[in-house]
């Protein structure tokens, strides 16, 4: 099995990329249906239908397949290189990948409600919604990345700083379009 690891980890790591991209692009669908609500209702239920329509074909025939498959590819990798477990950066690592199963969850549990017209949230909270994944995307890489070199406390207030410079430019993004 080990002979296939290279080609394993390649299609792991393609199937994180479309997982990402699905979880990059359906939070701006939402923010974009959530703002055709106060269009006029000719453009709403136009847009609505529209933006329903992409965002169900994007969840259901690429982000949830690009999930389960990078799941299944990981898995594997682990079952070839089950040392990897004991190794702080690897158990860091599935620590943030919980948090992107969560942020999966939640994403979909926000597009059901968007699907059955139930507008609980808005598009500013979409806005910084759509940041959870850049956040747990760069956590994970530099985690992989570094290694055993990275250094938690380092990692910990990176990601922190991170998350500060994009709300900090959310709320600028904000202001400029009220202006």
């Amino acid at each position: 099995m080990s002979e296939y690891y290279n080609y394993i980890k390649s299609l792991h790591l393609i199937f994180v990329i479309t997982w990402f991209a699905g979880l990059f692009y359906l939070p701006r669908i939402f923010i974009y249906h959530i703002e055709a609500q106060s269009k006029s209702e000719i453009e709403r239920d136009i847009l609505s239908k529209q933006l329903k329509l992409m965002a169900k074909r994007l969840w259901y025939i690429i982000t949830w397949p690009s999930a389960i498959l990078a799941s299944l590819f990981a898995f594997t990798l682990l079952y070839i290189m089950p040392a990897w477990l004991s190794q702080d950066w690897m158990l860091i690592k599935l620590f943030f990948v919980g948090l992107l199963y969560l942020y999966h969850y939640k994403t979909h549990l926000i597009f059901k409600e968007l699907q059955n017209n139930q507008f609980r949230y808005t598009s500013f909270f979409m806005r910084i919604w759509n940041e959870g994944a850049t956040i747990i995307l760069f956590a994970v890489v530099f985690l992989v990345i570094l290694k055993s070199s990275f250094h938690w406390i380092f990692g910990v207030l990176s990601i922190m700083g991170l998350a500060v410079l994009l709300m900090l430019g959310i709320r600028i993004y904000k202001r400029l379009r009220k202006e």
